[in-house]
């Protein structure tokens, strides 16, 4: 999916500019045409000669330097790139980025870029959890730029923990992956529920569950980065929506039922991933209950069930429901799988390690109405939600209608 795509490569001064050298020499390898751009605190770690040696193309590393061609080369260079990448990020340039800074060739071709970007970012476990990168990361994936990693593990100052830069072909995979999922939802309107709903008791106090609504979130992405016009109906979450998606906020289950109904019509694809209350309180009372050491008895009454309405009332729309389960995790997807007629389910045990709730992992399993089962091994809640993208789009023959 690379052979052929002009890649420009930012290398940034992090110990694990070395890694970069390998990224170029698979990109080289994959048919892409390489062009490194690198700060001057990366050339005192890796002599700019490497790249030009693997890419066969200059190195770019001044603003004003003799031009290699005669021409406004950070302009020239950021026009003709298909895709960015930034490998290694340090802190340093993603906060350049997060506030538009260009005091380098670096910083500066990234302001004139106009294609997709991605970083890695590179630095000690701290740096990474400090507020202000945290910050910074935050504002560039609301732009819409895509974060590979970091990974956990050992670092080069002695540390351990997360904020090492992923491995080499990880990056790799994710561009492939990114290219390969790149339109294939084209003109396709997708709908994503996420997160878990609240259902009142008093002003004060509500019902809920440990939705996150980190799965809905990722799947909304995939979708976006395949082409399709995403509509996200999330209940509470403080995570950022994904950039060129739609996001309706609801609160309570019947919010979210009168959301999803009122578009399903216009719907392509459907994947019902929040967590929705089954029952509500009968009366939510005005004023706070007062604690009075007496024993207080609820009466909950049932919440619509969305997924069993969106499959009575399904023509031509395609609908994916999600199940946490406990036990008998199969058979119970199975048979909710068939009794609210979806097309699809995605089942996991949420009291697997790494598949529960509020994780960055999880373990699923896809279920059809046939009977067919695919297991997938534990993997970014991203990466699940891409591949149930290429799962909607090769098993059931939903692709670009180009």
């Amino acid at each position: 999916m690379l052979c052929g795509k002009r890649v420009l490569l930012g290398v940034t001064g992090s110990i694990a500019a070395y890694k970069a050298v390998d990224i170029a020499s698979r990109l080289v390898k994959s048919g892409a045409e390489v062009f490194v751009v690198m700060t001057k605190s990366a050339t005192e770690l890796v002599a700019p000669l490497t790249f030009r040696s693997i890419s066969g193309q200059p190195v770019y590393t001044e603003m004003f330097t003799e031009p290699k061609m005669w021409n406004i080369e950070h302009i020239s260079l950021a026009q003709k790139a298909d895709i960015t990448l930034i490998a290694p990020a340090t802190a340093n340039i993603i906060a350049k980025m997060a506030v538009g800074l260009a005091d380098d060739f670096l910083s500066t071709v990234l302001l004139a870029v106009n294609n997709p970007i991605f970083v890695a970012p590179a630095m000690n476990h701290a740096m990474y959890h400090h507020p202000a990168t945290q910050q910074n990361l935050g504002i560039l994936q609301q732009r819409g730029i895509h974060m590979i990693g970091p990974a956990k593990g050992y670092q080069a100052c002695g540390t351990e923990g997360d904020g090492r830069m992923s491995e080499p072909a990880e990056i790799i995979d994710f561009l492939q992956n990114f290219m390969l999922n790149r339109e294939i939802m084209k003109g396709r309107k997708v709908l994503v529920t996420a997160g878990g709903t609240r259902e009142e008791l008093d002003p004060v106090r509500y019902l809920g569950n440990y939705s996150s609504g980190r799965m809905g979130y990722a799947i909304a992405e995939a979708f976006a980065e395949a082409g399709a016009q995403v509509t996200l109906v999330s209940g509470p979450s403080d995570i950022l929506p994904p950039f060129g998606v739609e996001t309706v906020r609801i609160i309570s289950a019947e919010e979210m039922y009168l959301e999803v109904m009122t578009r399903y019509a216009e719907q392509d694809i459907v994947v019902k991933a929040a967590a929705v209350a089954d029952f509500r309180p009968a009366v939510r009372n005005e004023q706070k209950i007062k604690k009075d050491g007496e024993s207080v008895i609820l009466e909950l009454v049932p919440n619509p069930d969305i997924l069993s309405a969106l499959g009575a009332r399904k023509k031509h729309q395609y609908l994916v429901g999600f199940a946490a389960e406990t036990q008998n995790v199969i058979e119970n997807g199975l048979e909710k799988l068939k009794r609210k007629k979806a097309d699809m389910l995605v089942v996991n045990d949420v009291t697997a390690p790494g598949a529960g709730f509020g994780t960055d992992t999880n373990i699923v399993s896809f279920l059809y109405p046939d009977g067919r089962k695919i297991d997938l091994p534990k993997m970014s809640k991203l990466d699940v939600a891409r591949r149930l993208v290429q799962e909607i789009a090769l098993n059931k023959g939903i692709g670009s209608k180009e």
